[in-house]
């Protein structure tokens, strides 16, 4: 997938997929209840996905979970791609295979397989509001690339940074691991690294082939990483609890593969104003998951911080679609 770094909105939930270039819909369409349904997955999937994550590392090694949750996920979206549009779809040079490969290892391993690391100490929902920020870090990457985003988009920047001190707030306290909070942020600024560089790399022109190249780099590379950690050892899948072999088969499943065919269909067939409000709803859902169904602690930081952070990143997404 190919999500261009002009376009913060674009930038999913670690614990998503990176969805396609936006594309505006054609003025005038009437948004009917496709449309709503498609939003509506993709507010309650990928807000999900992190409390999918929080399941899955209780008794599944945070790498191996990421990376294999990757690989099968890119081998289906393989078999779909050949099966509807044939096996040449699949096709790429090696300088595209080698972009879509290091695109695929910022935003899987190092984006999905930190937030599935730090989630072993972090709240799902702090998780997901520390990701959030995400557009916050692609507006300082294009800014470090030569690009100038507007004053709109720094004023977001800098509303987002102070979220941001908000919230590693638990951290320093010593509430919560500092450590696991540093990983969120590192998983961010990795992912946000991704976003920028699929914009600016030679990629496969189709999107969907970029996209399962992505995802067996990335997923390849977690497996990797957690052998080299020495995951594997002591590792006993007949031990895994059901729980966390369900939350693997729903990330895989419906957190990338659904939701992104959803949201794929959504920027082609609604106004890009509304497909972009998931990059503000998404962590609001996590929170409210990880409370519901965690007890996760509804802290004062988090509330504060969570807030100003979401208000950054609408002002960033109102910005950038009005430029």
């Amino acid at each position: 997938m190919t999500s261009p770094a002009v376009d913060p909105a674009s930038a999913p939930p670690a614990g998503g997929t990176k969805p396609l270039p936006v594309v505006a819909a054609p003025p005038g369409r009437r948004i009917g209840g496709a449309v709503w349904v498609a939003l509506a997955i993709v507010y309650v999937v990928w807000g999900s996905t992190y409390l999918g994550i929080r399941f899955v590392v209780e008794t599944i090694p945070p790498f191996l979970a990421s990376g294999s949750r990757f690989i099968v996920a890119g081998l289906l979206l393989a078999a779909i791609v050949a099966w509807r549009q044939g096996p040449a779809a699949l096709k790429v040079d090696r300088r595209r295979l080698g972009s879509a490969a290091l695109v695929g290892v910022l935003l899987i391993l190092g984006g999905n397989g930190l937030v599935n690391l730090a989630e072993t100490t972090v709240p799902s929902g702090l998780a997901a509001l520390l990701v959030a920020a995400v557009p916050v870090f692609v507006v300082l990457l294009r800014t470090a690339a030569g690009e100038r985003p507007g004053l709109g988009a720094y004023g977001g920047v800098l509303i987002g940074l102070g979220g941001l001190a908000v919230l590693t707030v638990p951290g320093l306290s010593g509430e919560i691991g500092i450590g696991g909070v540093l990983l969120v942020l590192l998983a961010a600024l990795l992912w946000s690294a991704g976003t920028v560089s699929s914009a600016r790399l030679p990629m496969p022109a189709n999107p969907f082939t970029a996209s399962v190249y992505e995802m067996l780099a990335g997923g390849i590379g977690g497996v990797v990483v957690g052998l080299l950690r020495g995951e594997h050892r002591g590792f006993d899948p007949g031990a895994v609890a059901t729980g966390s072999w369900v939350a693997l088969g729903y990330l895989v499943v419906f957190g990338s593969l659904i939701a992104f065919t959803a949201y794929a269909w959504l920027i082609q067939s609604a106004p890009v104003s509304l497909a972009a409000t998931y990059a503000y709803v998404n962590p609001v859902v996590a929170v409210l998951l990880g409370t519901l169904i965690l007890n996760e602690a509804l802290t004062w930081p988090i509330v504060l911080g969570g807030a100003i952070v979401v208000a950054a990143v609408c002002l960033i997404v109102s910005t950038e679609r009005r430029g």
